[in-house]
């Protein structure tokens, strides 16, 4: 096909600037809604003025909008490009439905994951920034989307999980969460001192500054959790913003430590103790080990 300066001169001058301006406009499109997101979560989550719950959720709905606002945008850019260029649009959207439905039937897996992920979301299972465990992991959530949801571990981690294969959500920072320890002390100790030893501690803990808004109740002592073999195990429960049952239940411990050495009370541990000499056969070397705790009477 034979194309005269002309016509190209007269293409640029129309279809090419129309191009242009949907390229520039879609991308504006997109701006303008970015801004008009981060503008509205930042009201939405101004301190002190929601839940740390809400704010959560409201930073995982942003997150899809801007996902789909500029999704649908692009699909609505590329479209109008095709018809500007000569590309019929009519019979290309009948072929990719019927394409789209060949696809279904060999893409059941995403079908699932997408449906799977707006029942997550409309449900309100969990949001951007708790910590769940879904599919056999566990971390903290990154992001989630209408087919995966990407998790971070300890370890640092990333771990993208298919929305189709979770079956079930195990949230640990959902509004609140919990802080379980175990204090294990020796059989000699008594029971009462300890248990007002720890309640001590836990309120000090409860009004330190730096813990206080951490903690929402005080410190809850369950009692005698079990009869170990070594140890006499006491439960204790503190109730938490989310996601800092851990930074107070390593603060607890530490302080449990300190103030048992200074009371004198005997936190137990495993040891072995070695005896060597001779057998009762010559050139033999007897050796016997006898496994025990700190604190075995004898």
């Amino acid at each position: 096909m034979h194309f005269s300066w002309t016509s190209i001169v007269h293409w640029l001058l129309t279809s090419g600037l129309r191009i242009t301006g949907i390229v520039v406009g879609s991308f504006i499109v997109i701006r303008i809604f970015r801004m008009i997101i981060a503008k509205s979560k930042a009201k939405l989550v101004s301190p002190g003025k929601v839940s740390v719950e809400r704010a959560k959720r409201t930073e995982t709905l942003a997150r899809i909008m801007e996902t789909t606002v500029r999704v649908v945008v692009l699909i609505a850019a590329l479209l109008m490009v095709l018809k500007e260029v000569g590309i019929e649009i009519g019979p290309l959207l009948a072929g990719a439905g019927i394409l789209g439905l060949a696809v279904s039937f060999g893409a059941q897996n995403l079908v699932k994951d997408v449906i799977g992920g707006f029942f997550i979301l409309l449900e309100n299972n969990m949001n951007v920034g708790d910590v769940v465990q879904i599919a056999g992991v566990a971390g903290l959530v990154e992001s989630m989307g209408l087919r995966v949801t990407v998790l971070r571990d300890l370890e640092g981690r990333v771990h993208i999980v298919p929305n189709g294969e979770i079956k079930v959500v195990t949230n640990m920072t959902k509004g609140w969460s919990r802080a379980v320890i175990d204090v294990g002390v020796a059989y000699k100790e008594d029971v009462d001192n300890v248990i007002e030893v720890l309640e001590r501690i836990g309120r000090d803990l409860k009004n330190d500054p730096d813990f206080s808004r951490m903690i929402l109740e005080p410190m809850e002592v369950l009692g005698v959790e079990s009869l170990g073999d070594s140890s006499v195990n006491i439960r204790v429960l503190f109730k938490t913003e989310p996601i800092q049952q851990w930074a107070v239940a390593r603060e607890f411990r530490k302080r449990v430590k300190r103030v048992f050495d200074e009371e004198g009370i005997e936190i137990p541990f495993p040891h072995m103790t070695l005896y060597m000499g001779e057998a009762e056969s010559k050139g033999r070397l007897k050796v016997e080990v006898v496994k025990g705790v700190s604190g075995d009477r004898a």
